[in-house]
């Protein structure tokens, strides 16, 4: 099922490629004015996926025949990853790629998309939820609602949580100062630990001057690029989710800008940039885990039954949380409860 989900996934990048490259050449006759723009992500100059966030940008431009160029800002470069939602909203930042968790007072909704504790790993389950599921209109009208336009999500692997000192059970966690950024924050907290929220780019010093005892990562690949493993040197084996899902935003009035052909470029060089992070993601996992055992990283001890159990428990506890918030976390946690029954 997964497998034939991709495949009509890769036949939808390639025509949407195609479309947009068609359109572009056309474009390109009209000789339309140039739109410039500023594309913040949350990464670091020189890390793996700061690269990959360079290559939306430089397909936009090529898609589009140079007629949107695009400024590529990295982490702390103008605007830390705390501060992208607010940058595009206002138009400071013309994109962004932004980590939902970080502002979850303004759109709680986020929180929800992103997975909450517990959430699947499989691709296709995932892409289901949101094309055909639901989650996608109801997403579009929450970031629309801020004045943003919300554009294809892309998958990344899951979240695991680096630690200073083994936890040999999840009573361990008690007391931890963790940086975890919203749900996982929350999560943490119902097993006794006190989250901290922290740009990624903060986690490094903060862990070596004993700021905080752990961190988790947007994925393994954070952990390796952060050089974490320097300063930590345990990974707790449950993971917090099995995926994250992440969008690309817009500042509604720069896309109002666009002519429709333009539009359509920006729509397909984001399916192609969702399609290029799940794969090169996976890859990345495992070779980031590599490099950092070769470092001395250490697994944590094998969880107990008890300590699963207590691990989904407090996962659990988070969905009336979360549905609660407002009417779109609400609809986005009906869509799960009907999946589940």
């Amino acid at each position: 099922m997964i497998k034939a989900i991709l495949k009509v996934k890769k036949r939808l990048v390639a025509s949407s490629l195609a479309v947009a490259l068609g359109l572009g050449a056309v474009a390109s006759s009209a000789h339309a004015a140039d739109h410039n723009w500023r594309f913040a992500n949350l990464y670091s100059r020189g890390s793996a996926f700061g690269a990959v966030y360079e290559d939306l940008a430089k397909n936009i431009e090529t898609m589009s025949d140079g007629r949107i160029k695009v400024q590529v800002l990295y982490d702390g470069e103008g605007v830390g990853s705390s501060g992208i939602f607010g940058a595009v909203k206002t138009g400071l930042i013309t994109m962004g790629a932004t980590f939902q968790s970080l502002n979850a007072g303004e759109l709680p909704a986020g929180l929800v998309e992103i997975g909450l504790p517990g959430g699947t790993s499989d691709v296709g389950e995932l892409t289901t939820l949101f094309q055909e599921k639901g989650w996608a209109p109801i997403l579009k009208e929450a970031y629309s609602a801020q004045g943003l336009v919300w554009l294809d999500p892309y998958i990344q692997p899951a979240v695991y949580v680096i630690t200073k000192k083994p936890i040999n059970s999840v009573a361990d966690f008690q007391g931890l100062k963790i940086r975890a950024p919203g749900a996982y924050g929350k999560f943490l907290r119902n097993l006794g630990a006190s989250p901290v929220s922290l740009a990624w780019s903060e986690i490094y010093t903060s862990l070596s001057t004993g700021v905080i005892d752990g961190s988790i990562g947007s994925n393994m690949i954070d952990h390796r690029d952060g050089n974490h493993v320097e300063v930590a040197k345990y990974m707790y084996p449950l993971p917090l989710a099995g995926a994250q899902v992440l969008p690309i935003i817009v500042n509604q009035s720069a896309w109002n800008k666009l002519p429709d052909d333009l539009k359509a470029i920006v729509k397909a060089a984001t399916t192609v940039h969702a399609q290029e992070q799940m794969t090169k993601s996976k890859l990345w996992e495992s070779q980031a885990v590599a490099e950092m055992e070769a470092k001395g990283l250490q697994w944590s001890p094998e969880p107990s039954a008890a300590d699963k159990a207590a691990w989904k428990d407090a996962g659990a506890k988070l969905w009336d949380e979360y549905a609660a918030a407002d009417k779109y976390s609400k609809e986005l946690i009906d869509v799960l409860r009907k999946e589940q029954k």
